[in-house]
């Protein structure tokens, strides 16, 4: 079984790097035109130029010829010539490497740095023996820092820290000061996550009998938390592997804020060029760090259990049911309709008309959130946005739903369904973008390329749990057929909460396109979409710094939201029969960047470090 799922593994990850080797097959722009265009731009595109340049970068072939011209130089070290500049392609990326692996390990730094400040107080109550037996009420904040997507904390980061106070260079690298604010935007969320991964799992881990038995027998408490951290940190590993390969995706946002020459920024400018060399090689080495970064995990997991994961003899955490208090309901209520009235009083304006008298105004009766560099309705442009936003993020689930599903139905699918979790939605639309060009279709294409994954994860171990219910085996001792039991005993139980699943996925999903529309991935101007808004207008940060904190604003309170109402979901929601069998099987399912958990899909307690 374990050699199956590596060859699933190692199959859907060759499919992945064959795709980025036909790049310059599969775009819709003719190559030939894109390298006359960037090299010789005053001479004519005449058939004998365009051939004559074909045949001088190989590009005359097949995709045949052309993937394996690629792929004899890439196990050479050899990965081309660039389009644009005409030089060769690996200096340039080696040395963007080396930028991008300090930025990640700063970054990495600083995640485990928040995430031990999240769970600190929880292993101080442990250490009290306040916590045995009995659940610690997990808060919020690690789940609404989570939520923040990288390229909005670094504005909000770079607006107040570089432009403001002045205490951070704004721009460039080189120097340690240049490192704090890229470093803290991709580690803050990371970190977030991981606290509200360990947040979850050590309540559990101190209610087990072990710990009872420890105290009772009187070992220290502070010796107590310290093997509860132990017991709790294997199982938040695998999601470890998640937050390791999102700095790859997070790192593209924020070099391109920060004008930082690394590998994100090298991709994002080759896809927005069509320089597809330079894109091919860059994206190549996202990927191999990504998977890297899973070995690493996964040996460091071994490392740590030991023959408890060898034999299987470590038991799932169960984190005790929580109640969801009234304070957190009516925050979840009154801000849904502030969020709604903003975007109702958006949609009746006008988000296109300019008014160059009042450009970059500042909040008045007339524009109640000030306008923007071309004298444009902030509110208006805010509330279209959302409408355009939600509505692709609404298709986009409803068609991952669907992906999601059939995928995770099928037996093999284990391999692609990790390889699509291991690859970022930027990196995604780098892909996209360099076949289609950027564009709204192009961006959610992305998304909904990769957002499927955590679905058919979550179908897969949902259907695993219900084929192994005693009714299915009672249905199939009464001679009932696949279909008959898949349709009435199986999919009952495993749609209800994948929908639910697919729904707490909107606002994510939403970000995601945000992402992308700020990167220039998305839809063009003068669409009125978040992620383009905050990009437009970061220029003008400091001369009116109400045109970014309005898109950035609501961009936070659509995060807040999402994560209020999974808390409530996740405290009002009991545990049921079904949900009791599903516990240990949902945590096969990658963190939500926005609920800030892991397989809180249906509001069951969360199995923590389940085995998968």
């Amino acid at each position: 079984m374990r050699l199956r799922a590596l060859a699933g593994r190692a199959a859907a990850l060759l499919a992945v790097v064959l795709l980025v080797g036909l790049l310059p097959w599969l775009t819709r722009n003719d190559p030939a035109l894109t390298i006359l265009h960037a090299r010789y731009a005053d001479r004519p595109a005449t058939p004998g130029t365009l051939a004559a340049i074909r045949a001088e970068t190989g590009l005359d072939g097949g995709p045949a010829h052309v993937l394996g011209g690629w792929l004899g130089g890439a196990l050479r070290g050899d990965f081309g010539t660039s389009w644009v500049s005409g030089m060769p392609v690996g200096p340039d990326v080696t040395a963007a490497l080396g930028v991008s692996l300090t930025l990640m390990a700063c970054s990495l730094l600083v995640a485990v740095l928040v995430a031990g400040l999240l769970c600190l107080p929880v292993l101080r109550l442990g250490a009290r023996r306040r916590l045995m037996g009995r659940g610690a009420r997990a808060g919020v904040v690690g789940a609404a820092l989570a939520a923040l997507p990288e390229f909005l904390l670094a504005a909000l980061l770079a607006i107040f820290f570089a432009v403001q106070l002045r205490w951070f260079p704004a721009v460039g690298w080189g120097t340690f000061g240049a490192v704090v604010l890229p470093a803290a935007a991709m580690g803050v969320p990371a970190g977030a996550l991981l606290g509200r991964l360990l947040d979850d799992a050590l309540p559990a881990a101190f209610a087990e009998p072990w710990a009872k038995a420890a105290v009772a027998g009187g070992i220290p408490g502070s010796r107590v938390a310290r093997h509860a951290l132990r017991r709790s940190v294997p199982g938040v590993l695998p999601q470890f592997g998640f937050v390791l390969v999102g700095l790859t995706g997070g790192a593209v946002a924020v070099e391109t804020l920060f004008a930082i020459p690394g590998l994100g920024g090298t991709a994002l400018g080759a896809a927005l060029a069509q320089d597809l060399p330079v894109l091919q090689s860059s994206v190549l080495v996202l990927l191999l760090l990504g998977a890297l970064a899973g070995l690493a995990v996964r040996g460091l997991g071994r490392a740590l259990v030991g023959p408890a994961l060898r034999d299987r003899a470590l038991p799932p955490l169960v984190r005790p049911r929580l109640t969801t208090g009234r304070g957190l309901r009516w925050a979840a209520v009154l801000l849904t309709l502030a969020f709604v009235g903003v975007v109702v009083a958006g949609l009746l304006r006008d988000p296109y008309g300019i008014d160059a008298a009042v450009r970059l105004g500042g909040p008045s009766a007339a524009h109640p959130l000030g306008t923007d560099s071309l004298g444009r309705d902030t509110l208006a442009r805010l509330g279209h946005g959302a409408g355009r936003t939600v509505l692709t993020a609404v298709a986009v689930s409803a068609l991952t739903l669907v992906v999601g599903v059939l995928v995770g139905l099928l037996p093999g699918a284990t391999g692609l369904t990790e390889t699509a979790n291991a690859l970022p939605a930027i990196v995604a639309g780098l892909l996209v973008a360099g076949v289609a060009g950027p564009g709204a279709g192009a961006a959610a294409l992305a998304v909904a390329a990769v957002a499927w994954a955590p679905l058919a994860a979550h179908t897969r171990a949902l259907y695993e749990q219900e084929r192994a219910a005693p009714h299915v085996a009672v249905a199939l001792s009464m001679g009932a057929g696949r279909r008959r039991i898949l349709r009435r005993h199986v999919l009952p139980g495993v749609l209800p909460p994948v929908l639910h699943h697919a729904v707490l996925r909107i606002p994510a999903i939403a970000l995601h396109l945000a992402s992308l529309g700020f990167l220039g991935l998305g839809a063009g101007p003068p669409a009125p979409e978040w992620g383009r808004m905050l990009s437009e207008n970061m220029p003008y940060a400091e001369r009116a710094p109400w045109s970014v904190l309005a898109p950035a604003g609501a961009l936070v309170l659509c995060g807040v939201v999402a994560v209020l109402w999974a808390a409530v979901g996740a405290g009002a929601r009991g545990r049921g029969p079904r949900g009791a069998r599903r516990e240990a099987a949902e945590t096969s399912t990658p963190v939500d960047r926005v609920t800030g958990s892991a397989a809180r899909a249906d509001g069951a307690p969360v199995a923590v470090g389940a085995r998968t």
